[in-house]
């Protein structure tokens, strides 16, 4: 039996094939490199020796879709990587957004229940939650009130998964709402890679270490935080890669259910702690200019990861060190290419 994972050549989703392979699972692969390199794959397979069949398509094609699914009687369960993921661009392209994360995974909802392959594993986000609700956010609370068209989608996917699970119980569904990860394999072959100028904060960290990017701007410095600037749950992307093995293994154990998990450190870092963390552990300086909050910024976000602990025995592992040090030693691998 088989895992489909769309997008499996992009940042989160290359590190849950490596984790799913070493667990002896076997991966089929959907991307069509609009945010993600092909050298991937080959990385993948050199760190895990292992190999995995690939389909270069866009994920919203229902015809190439099918075919997958012809091809590979095998598949048993999907785990789905494909939705766009920055923030700031989504509210420039909001169609693109909602086109590619709502519809695209509608093409494949309908495709998997055309062949009876039920199980499902989603990768929301905490942005869900909102402006509203209290830290640390729970997986009860009420969530909806999203300030961008991305955290939108992925309240609109979560209620249509809510909805066919309403109609349809024997759907075996696992929603999977990530924090802040970063970081990268500690083999230095495979991390995140955004491209153009960098929308999240490690990735623009690392570029100023290297001299590609000029200063990094921290939006704000009068925040209630112990050194005013926002505080956030940030966790390793491997870490967050096995939580998905795990919430897999649970799919597997329960065989229907509609479960949510939050996966995160449940706690949080301030950007600069997270700047004088980096500098500590490279020795690389990092120049930053405190500028003007951002609007609809809140000043601390973590996770209760109370009910991931439980009832899928994970915790991330991971600390702030590793995740600044293995950033880093991806950069200088990349740029000694």
């Amino acid at each position: 039996m088989s895992i489909l994972v769309t997008g499996g050549a992009g940042y989160i989703g290359s590190h849950t094939v490596v984790e799913l392979l070493n667990n002896n699972v076997e991966v089929i692969i959907i991307d069509d490199f609009s945010n993600s390199k092909p050298e991937v794959l080959e990385k993948i397979k050199q760190i895990t020796k292992k190999d995995f069949k690939f389909y270069r398509m866009d994920y919203g094609n229902a015809e190439e879709l099918k075919k997958v699914f012809e091809e590979n009687p095998s598949i048993e369960g999907v785990m789905n990587f494909a939705g766009y993921k920055a923030v700031g661009e989504s509210v420039q392209k909001p169609l693109e957004y909602y086109t590619n994360n709502i519809s695209g995974t509608l093409t494949l909802l309908n495709t998997m229940k055309k062949y009876n392959v039920k199980k499902f594993v989603f990768s929301s986000s905490a942005t869900v939650y909102g402006e509203e609700n209290d830290i640390p956010y729970v997986e009860t609370m009420k969530t909806g009130s999203t300030t961008n068209p991305y955290g939108t989608t992925k309240v609109f996917i979560e209620r249509i998964l809510q909805d066919l699970y309403k109609s349809d119980t024997t759907w075996n569904i696992a929603i999977l709402r990530y924090f802040n990860p970063i970081g990268a394999h500690e083999s230095g072959l495979i991390g995140e890679e955004p491209q153009g100028i960098p929308n999240n904060l490690m990735p623009y960290i690392v570029r100023v270490a290297s001299g590609e990017l000029k200063e990094l701007s921290v939006f704000g410095n009068d925040y209630p935080t112990p050194d005013g600037t926002g505080v956030r749950d940030y966790l390793h992307v491997v870490d967050l890669a096995k939580g998905h093995v795990k919430a897999l293994e649970k799919l597997n154990k329960d065989q229907q259910g509609l479960h949510i998990y939050n996966l995160g450190t449940g706690r949080g870092y301030s950007v600069l702690e997270i700047v004088h963390t980096f500098e500590k552990v490279t020795g690389k300086k990092v120049q930053y200019k405190i500028v003007d909050r951002r609007e609809g910024d809140i000043a601390i976000a973590y996770a209760d990861t109370k009910k991931s602990h439980e009832e899928l025995g994970w915790i991330a592992e991971k600390n702030l060190e590793d995740m600044c040090k293995d950033s880093w030693n991806y950069i200088e691998k990349s740029q000694k290419k």
